[in-house]
C-alpha cells in the first residue's frame, strides 16, 4: 500500500499504474497551455530573498511566508542586513510563522556562511546549498530551479501526491518521485514542470477533496477514485 506522503490522502491506496510517454506529454502540453509562464507564489526579488523565503516556508503556507517577508525584506534583504538584525531581531519579523525560533537560527547561520564563504552571494550548486543550515534537497532544488533556471524537481507534498495519484511518476519516497520525474517529464517542459505540478496539486488535485470535475487532465489520470468524484459520490 502507498500513502501519499506525509499524509494519506484521500486514503492509502494501491500504487496507480504509470502513465505512458504519450499521456505524460499531453499532461504537460495542457498544463503549459493553461499557464504558459508558471511562477512560484513566494514573493522575492533576488536569489537571497528566495532562499530565505523557501527556508521559512517549511511547514508554513506561502501566504503566511509572504506576510512575514513583506515585513522583513524592506528592513533587511541581504545577508549583512539580516545579520545586523541579530537572531532576536529577525524573530520579531517572522514570529507569525511556525517554527520561527529554529528558522531564525538557521537563517542567521546561513547569512554568516554566505558572507564568509560565498562573498555574500547564493551559491549555484546543490552541494553548497545543502551545506547551509536548514537547507535540504527540496529547498536547494527550488532555489536552483527558480532563481538560477536549472531543470531540478523539488518534490513537496503536492508534487508527491500528484505524481502518485495520477500515475505520472509513482514512487514510495520523495527522492524516488524526483528521480522518476526527471526521467519522465518531456525535456521541453522540464524547467517549468516543478511549478505546474505544485499549482495543480495545490488548487486542483487537492489532498482530501480533489476537483476532478475541473481537472484539465482527468481523462489521462490513472487514479481509480476519479470516476466517483466525477459522479459526485467521492469522499
Amino acid at each position: 500500500m502507498v500513502c501519499f506522503w506525509p499524509v494519506p490522502t484521500p486514503a492509502c491506496s494501491a500504487p496507480m499504474p504509470a502513465m505512458n510517454a504519450a499521456d505524460r506529454l499531453e499532461v504537460f502540453r495542457r498544463l503549459a497551455e493553461i499557464n504558459p509562464s508558471p511562477r512560484t507564489e513566494l514573493r522575492y526579488s533576488t536569489p537571497f530573498e528566495l532562499l530565505v523565503a523557501v527556508t521559512l516556508s517549511a511547514q508554513a503556507t506561502d501566504v503566511g511566508v509572504n506576510k512575514a517577508t513583506a515585513r522583513l525584506f524592506p528592513v533587511a534583504n541581504t545577508p549583512a542586513a539580516i545579520l545586523a538584525l541579530g537572531e532576536d531581531g529577525l524573530k520579531e519579523h517572522i514570529r507569525t510563522i511556525g517554527l520561527f525560533n529554529s528558522k531564525a537560527k538557521n537563517v542567521i547561520a546561513t547569512c554568516r556562511i554566505l558572507l564568509e564563504q560565498h562573498g555574500g552571494e547564493v551559491p549555484q550548486t546543490r552541494a553548497a546549498l545543502e551545506a547551509l543550515p536548514g537547507v535540504g534537497r527540496k529547498t536547494a532544488n527550488v532555489v536552483l530551479n527558480t532563481a538560477f533556471g536549472q531543470p531540478t524537481m523539488a518534490v513537496d507534498t503536492h508534487i508527491f501526491r500528484v505524481s502518485n495519484r495520477t500515475g505520472l511518476a509513482p514512487g514510495k519516497t520523495p527522492l524516488a518521485v524526483e528521480k522518476a520525474l526527471l526521467k519522465r517529464v518531456p525535456a521541453d517542459y522540464l524547467l517549468d514542470a516543478h511549478h505546474w505540478l505544485i499549482l495543480h496539486g495545490r488548487y486542483t488535485c487537492r489532498a482530501r477533496s480533489p476537483l476532478c470535475a475541473e481537472c484539465p487532465v482527468v481523462d489521462l489520470c490513472r487514479w481509480t477514485g476519479r470516476k466517483a468524484r466525477l459522479q459526485g459520490t467521492g469522499a
